[in-house]
């Protein structure tokens, strides 16, 4: 294995990098640094996350850039602000013996002004979201026309969080001399697709194997009921005494309302989701990287990224849709060559995405039973009986009150000091245990397999829910998540949904039948990355066949929108939403023109248009 100065790296950096505990390069650093040093071709780097990346690239941009300059020589993309952040202070660290680096963070969620004044005084390194980035671009304050190299972290998950336009625009502002780096733990079709955009005569640098697990990472999945889930989270945070751990959920609302849970029954726990302000999120991650907070309850996007020293564990409550995410989750621990444990809780419709996982990390899950209350307590037990063999007693501070405190125990032998000291520490999860629930074994005897696409095609609604229709499936990255945030954002409130059926192209869910005209109204219209979104009854109209096709296997006809047509309005529509696309000086034409407009939809001739009233003779 090379050394940092072999590698190239410079002695002030070497000397900053000595004091961050770095002694040997990390393989991600020693198959980059030098190709970036030596060469200005543009790199897709593929490696786990927790594989030293932000050195791999944070080098070569401090070595590359002229200090005698101010103007922005570098830009690095981020997905999430915690990332930015963090990124930005390792760059920082990096260039502690570098005289003249200017490196700032700009992000979202922030005041502006503070960053404005900052890229005023000029920056050599920009580190930045893009949202944030295109706004000060646009405000005259990011000039980006001497940048020469620009790296995208998690290029892929920028893509899926709709960032497509903004790295877009971010590009259109670069000179054509620039080089681009992009790092990703997984090589997926979007990155490759961005590649294809972005790179040219790109090489391909793989750390690993592509799309591998985190080689330190062992993966445990218990299958439960899902009534069961929480419980069964409960028994196996006691079960690890010592367990530090990020807890991911599928929504803001899960996330929240699993931490609040937590806290109630008295665990050490906090929630980081979108919802929370900025300096929330900021001081419940300086907890969290400071030990002071046990476990984290996250969202995917607010998670990404995250660099936390000694995580034990990751807690996946339910399986995520996209296998990605699972790799994204599951390197958070295992990291800088230590061994990490990534557990999922799951329930029976969900082991065939335990299979698909397998196949895409190319190692097996190991699956475990839910401790039993027995095996909880003793863990528990030896957890206070080590705590108190190792604690240590300074003799002169307690020297004082030992007379005082020896008399309360001198009629008491050691058999029942220790009893009573157990009781005292320990009693909580005794009483607990005595009575807590039982946790039902599921019977995968009777378990179903997956359905086809054929076969979600003629599932009906529950008794008092009402089937949908959503003209976006898993190829446009749709899923459930995806969904219940949709409904949160445009319907409002807590909406209650049923079952919901992913296919191809298409997909299917269930709401409240008092529910659902009005979700229909508010989805139909908005747009999903890009596409306009169509929701309509299942029972009317809403049923294309497989992967919304028609006859022998062509898209239909009414399926394929013209350029520049607006899309048809559905039978399920509001007639108040209709009338919002009527030009205004048409509204008062004639009298009875709404009423017109209505009753020609309702005798379904949905291929109207919208023209003006004849005079009349």
């Amino acid at each position: 294995m090379k050394t940092f100065e072999e590698l190239g790296v410079s002695g002030e950096i070497r000397h900053a990098i000595e004091e961050l505990g770095f002694v040997q390069p990390m393989p991600v650093q020693e198959a980059v640094i030098p190709y970036l040093l030596s060469d200005q071709k543009d790199v897709i780097a593929l490696a786990q996350t927790g594989t030293g990346k932000t050195a791999a690239f944070g080098i070569p941009l401090l070595m590359r850039i002229d200090t005698g300059r101010r103007d922005t020589q570098a830009l690095v993309l981020s997905p999430t602000r915690e990332l930015c952040l963090q990124i930005t202070d390792d760059i920082r660290d990096f260039a502690k013996y570098m005289d003249g680096v200017h490196v700032e963070a700009v992000y979202g969620g922030a005041s502006i002004e503070p960053q404005m004044r900052a890229l005023k005084k000029g920056v050599q390194i920009i580190v930045a979201t893009p949202g944030r980035l295109v706004d000060l671009k646009n405000r005259g304050y990011a000039r980006l026309e001497q940048v020469t190299n620009i790296v995208l972290d998690e290029a892929d998950e920028m893509l899926n969080m709709g960032f497509s336009e903004n790295i877009n625009e971010i590009f259109e502002s670069l000179p054509e001399t620039h080089s681009t780096l992009m790092f990703s733990a997984t090589m997926s079709r979007e990155v490759e697709r961005i590649a294809k955009n972005y790179l040219h005569d790109y090489q391909e640098i793989v750390v690993g194997s592509r799309n591998e697990g985190a080689e330190n990472v062992n993966h445990i999945y218990y299958m439960v009921n899902a009534k069961d889930k929480y419980l069964a989270l409960k028994r196996i945070v006691d079960y690890y005494p010592r367990i530090f751990a990020i807890i991911f959920c599928r929504t803001k609302i899960e996330t929240q309302e699993i931490a609040d849970k937590l806290i109630k029954d008295g665990y050490n726990a906090e929630a980081l989701h979108g919802d929370l302000s900025q300096p929330q999120r900021d001081l419940t991650m300086q907890k969290f990287r400071q030990h002071l907070t046990q476990l984290l309850v996250a969202t995917d996007v607010a998670a990404r990224g995250l660099d936390v020293d000694d995580l034990t564990h990751v807690i996946n409550f339910g399986l995520p849709d996209d296998i990605e995410n699972y790799t994204h989750r599951s390197g958070r621990t295992g990291r800088a060559g230590k061994k990490g444990t990534s557990i999922s809780i799951v329930h029976s419709r969900e082991k065939h995405k335990i299979r698909a996982i397998e196949k895409v990390i190319g190692k097996q899950f190991v699956q475990a039973e839910i401790p039993s209350a027995e095996e909880i307590c003793k863990k528990q037990l030896y957890k206070v009986m080590d705590q108190i063999v190792k604690t240590d007693v300074d003799d002169e501070e307690i020297a004082p009150f030992m007379q005082d405190i020896s008399r309360y125990f001198e009629y008491i032998d050691k058999d029942e000091l220790i009893k009573k000291i157990v009781s005292l520490e320990f009693g909580k999860f005794l009483a607990y245990y005595a009575d807590a629930p039982e946790i039902e074994k599921v019977d995968t005897s009777k378990e179903k397999k997956p359905q086809t696409d054929k076969q979600k095609l003629q599932n009906k609604a529950a008794k008092g829910y009402k089937r949908l229709f959503i003209n976006l499936g898993k190829r446009d990255g749709f899923y459930p998540g995806e969904l219940m945030q949709m409904l949160n954002r445009f319907v409002g409130g807590r909406q209650a949904v049923g079952h919901i059926d992913l296919l191809d192209t298409i997909s299917y869910f269930e709401v409240p039948e008092k529910d659902a005209k009005k979700v229909m109204v508010q989805l139909t219209g908005i747009r999903f990355k890009g596409r306009q979104v169509r929701c309509n009854d299942a029972d009317e109209g809403g049923k294309p066949s497989p992967g919304g096709k028609g006859p022998a296997g062509k898209t239909r006809r009414s399926e394929r929108p013209r350029r520049g047509a607006q899309p048809k309005p559905q039978k399920q529509d509001d007639w108040r939403a209709l009338m919002d696309k009527v030009p205004r000086d048409l509204r008062g034409a004639e009298p009875d023109f709404s009423e017109r407009l209505l009753g020609e939809r309702n005798s379904g001739m949905e291929g109207w248009a919208m023209r003006k009233p004849r005079k009349k003779q």
